[in-house]
């Protein structure tokens, strides 16, 4: 076997779980590596977990599992309760968002890119108002869905409980407030753009 990876077993009510862990960038596997595959293994989040190894709980995520004294082969085990089907329903509406902004975003990459050619002579300059002027409403589209989604966002309700939702919906929320502002960022740069070429064609005309 290899020495970056570590294979452990995990005891969550009756069932046992194998882990295998790889070690990334050469670094040992740490608590929350562990913690991040019990997800996948058992459902159950990670901020519900107690990872317990020879009857002590595991608790810094950071640390590696050998400082804890876990090695290859030894046995945990795990307590914690699963999402209940309302919270995953409402988890799979947050990452069914989190397609949308990222598809968005994209097209929105896009348009700084064209924008970063345009400012850099990319086009014949009699056509570059009218590029953008088109780059700018695909601006202004962009920044529409993302005020939509915002909406979605908060149009959810989440009880207390749910706490992991409520915890992707607070990043979601803090994603999109940055790609509006980069909205705002690139329309002024358009506009700055475009009253260059406006000021240097009125100085031509003279």
């Amino acid at each position: 076997m290899a020495e970056n990876t570590m294979t452990v077993t995990v005891a969550y009510g009756t069932n046992k779980h194998s882990i295998t862990l790889t070690a990334q960038d050469g670094h040992e596997p740490l608590l929350k590596d562990l913690c991040d595959a019990l997800t996948d293994a058992t459902g159950v989040p990670v901020p519900s977990q107690k990872v317990i190894f020879k009857g002590k709980s595991l608790k810094d995520m950071e640390e590696t599992l050998s400082s804890f004294g876990v090695k290859q082969g030894c046995k945990l085990m795990m307590i914690g309760k699963r999402n209940s089907p309302e919270e995953e329903a409402e988890l799979k509406k947050l990452k069914d968002i989190e397609k949308s902004v990222e598809q968005t975003a994209k097209k929105l990459e896009k348009v700084d890119g064209e924008l970063t050619g345009l400012k850099n002579g990319f086009l014949a300059k009699e056509l570059q108002a009218e590029a953008l002027n088109k780059l700018d409403q695909r601006v202004k589209v962009a920044a529409e869905q993302f005020m939509k989604i915002l909406e979605e966002i908060d149009g959810l309700s989440l009880p207390e409980s749910f706490s992991d939702c409520r915890m992707k919906k607070k990043g979601l929320v803090k994603t999109v407030q940055g790609f509006l502002a980069q909205c705002d960022k690139i329309e002024a740069g358009i506009s700055d753009h475009l009253a260059k070429i406006q000021t240097k064609n009125l100085a031509l005309a003279e």
